[in-house]
Order: C-alpha cells, then structure tokens, then sequence
C-alpha cells in the first residue's frame, strides 16, 4: 500500500493499481536508438519493438483499463516522427478500448495527439500524486520515475545488477521500461533526499522480483 492506494509491482517494471484497474509504466524512452543513430552511434535499432513487447506482455497479464505513463515516453521529440509504422501500429492496438493517458517527461515535455490518449503533467489517483520527476518537497505519496533505478547486490557469490523499484513508506520510483534506458544506482546521493533511511529495493528478476533490504545494496 502507497497511502490507500493498493501498488503491486510486476515483474515487467510495470506498476499495477488493481482498485484502480490501472497500469502505471516509466521511462519508455521510445526511439533511444535511432536517436543514438542521427548522432553517429549506431545501435541495433531494435529497442521500441522490445519495450512494447514488455508493456505488451504487462498489458495482456492485467487487462487495464487504463494506462498511465510516467513521462519520457519518447527519447526526444523527433521520436514520433522515426518511430516505425509496425512498432505505432503496435502502439494504438494496445490504447484500443481503454484510456491512455501521457504524463510530460523531460525529454517528451509535448506529445501530440497523433501519438494517441491524453495529455498531462502530472495526476492524483486516491491521494497519490504521480509524475515524471520525483520532488522531494512532496509532502504526501508519489510514485515517479525519471532516475531508473538499479539495485547492485552479492547474490550465491556473485554481483548481480538489476533494475528495481524503490519503495519507501511515501514514495515509489519506478524502474525504467525502456530497453536502452538503463540505470542509477540506488546508492547515488540523488536518492537519499526521496527515500530516507527506510525503504526497500525490489529487484527485477528474471522470474521474479526480489525484496532486498537496504543494508545489501552495493555501490558500482
């Protein structure tokens, strides 16, 4: 529970809100790669078609009726104009009979309509404020996205790093969903002003997620 509001992480870096019949994602960062690309660094332009297959997959496993993302939706603002026609084709089947709504990232501050759904900066669900950007002025419960964060711990005498979410009594980040999105350690100082000394990570496994206490997070 996030206040009252009912949170259920997913394995897919997804947020479920059942009460709400809500799905929550972050990061998408849609066309990263081509991107990277017009720039002189090319990378397998692969990465829109595999973060819609995750969100995709979250989608199929709660049926939501509504779906929220977090900002940073798309890398930058040509995005929408590189994104293929098979990988938007995917995109409007999966807003198809359901709301859709875009929070403002700071690489996607305007999203048009061509891209399906609605507009906004940030939204209340049962009394916790959703948005891009963490804001540690944020008296109530928030869930945010925008600093991906990544657990390092030793597991069966290895180093394993993985995305997670952050969850602290007041406050959820979100992973990001995208695939070239990447990750910040939970241990970075950008951290510490948002979660406090009690919080817990949940590390994306590859079959599950995986509760770790602060107290095994290892710096990079």
């Amino acid at each position: 529970m996030l206040g009252r509001l009912a949170i259920v992480p997913d394995l897919s870096g997804a947020l479920w809100l059942p009460e709400e019949r809500t799905l929550v994602v972050a990061d998408l960062h849609l066309e990263k790669g081509s991107a990277y690309a017009a720039r002189g660094v090319f990378l397998p332009p692969y990465d829109s078609t595999a973060t819609l297959a995750s969100l995709t997959a979250a989608i199929l496993r709660h049926a939501p009726a509504r779906v929220i993302a977090l900002g940073d939706s798309f890398h930058d603002r040509g995005a929408e104009t590189r994104i293929s026609e098979t990988d938007l084709a995917t995109l409007r089947g999966l807003q198809a009979g359901r709301d859709w709504l875009w929070l403002t990232g700071n690489h996607d501050p305007q999203i048009s309509r061509a891209m399906g759904g609605d507009t906004a900066e940030t939204v209340s669900l049962a009394g916790v404020s959703l948005r891009h950007e963490p804001d540690a002025r944020e008296a109530g419960f928030e869930i945010a996205g925008h600093l991906h964060p990544a657990a390092k711990v030793r597991m069966r005498g290895r180093a394993l790093r993985r995305r997670c979410f952050a969850l602290s009594p007041r406050r959820c980040v979100m992973p990001a969903m995208g695939a070239y999105a990447g990750g910040l350690n939970l241990c970075d100082d950008a951290f510490r002003p948002l979660l406090g000394a009690s919080f817990s990570a949940h590390l994306l496994g590859d079959a599950r997620l995986f509760r770790i206490d602060p107290r095994l997070l290892l710096p990079d």
